[in-house]
């Protein structure tokens, strides 16, 4: 498959492969920040609970079950689990037995995450029970995104260790300036989802929205160039 093509379910993140393209490389960049944007709006608006980090969510899993964490946090933390699978698993169909493109995945996280910004937007949300519903949304969304590509958007945590294990050896890979910005992208998302909901809370949900759609545009707008070749 061509190096933008959608691949299988995405593996640990290797030094050695091909170089993305611009427009992929960029698309991967606001996925990243997509990511961290979605986590920090749901954990500041939506329970304390992560919409793509699942390592972070069976942590408070455990935690709640031992009586520890947030009082009453285990239900969002199984909705959050169970979102996220489901969007996974919908992901490999879309992907692998249906074949989709990318920019149909792209479009139903855009879709999903503008649903969800839009009912907290218009402050619909106003029961523990319309959070849950509303952090499984962006989960889903988080799911399907967590299998786009086989270069992580949403886990970083692989991505981070062999990243130092290579510098700490003296190998860097032709892509880590790449992989340092698709982390520096996580945050970046995360601060500003974090500034909208301390400055505009009813467009907390917004920055995960834009910068999936700027990913969608870029897919888009790659895949019209390369069937006029």
């Amino acid at each position: 498959m061509p190096p933008s093509s959608l691949s299988s379910p995405a593996p640990p993140e290797r030094p050695s492969g091909g170089t993305p393209t611009g427009r992929v490389a960029g698309a991967l960049l606001l996925l990243s920040a997509a990511s961290g944007a979605a986590d920090a709006f749901v954990f500041l608006c939506a329970g304390q609970v992560f919409a793509g980090v699942m390592t972070g969510n069976l942590v408070l899993l455990g935690a709640s079950a031992a009586g520890a964490g947030e009082e009453g946090s285990a239900p969002s933390v199984c909705a959050a689990l169970v979102s996220y699978m489901a969007g996974a698993g919908c992901g490999a169909l879309m992907a692998r037995r249906w074949e989709w493109p990318v920019a149909a995945l792209l479009l139903a996280e855009v879709v999903l995450l503008g649903v969800a910004a839009t009912v907290w937007g218009l402050g619909l949300v106003t029961s523990v029970r319309d959070r849950t519903e509303l952090l499984a949304v962006v989960a889903v969304a988080m799911g399907i995104q967590g299998m786009i590509r086989v270069t992580p958007t949403n886990y970083f945590t692989g991505t981070l260790t062999s990243l130092s294990g290579r510098l700490a050896l003296g190998r860097p890979a032709r892509g880590d300036l790449r992989v340092c910005g698709r982390l520096a992208a996580v945050v970046a998302g995360a601060a500003l989802a974090a500034l909208a909901a301390r400055w505009w809370p009813p467009g907390a949900a917004s920055v995960a929205v834009a910068a999936a759609l700027g990913a969608l545009v870029l897919e888009a707008s790659g895949r019209l160039a390369r069937s006029r070749r």
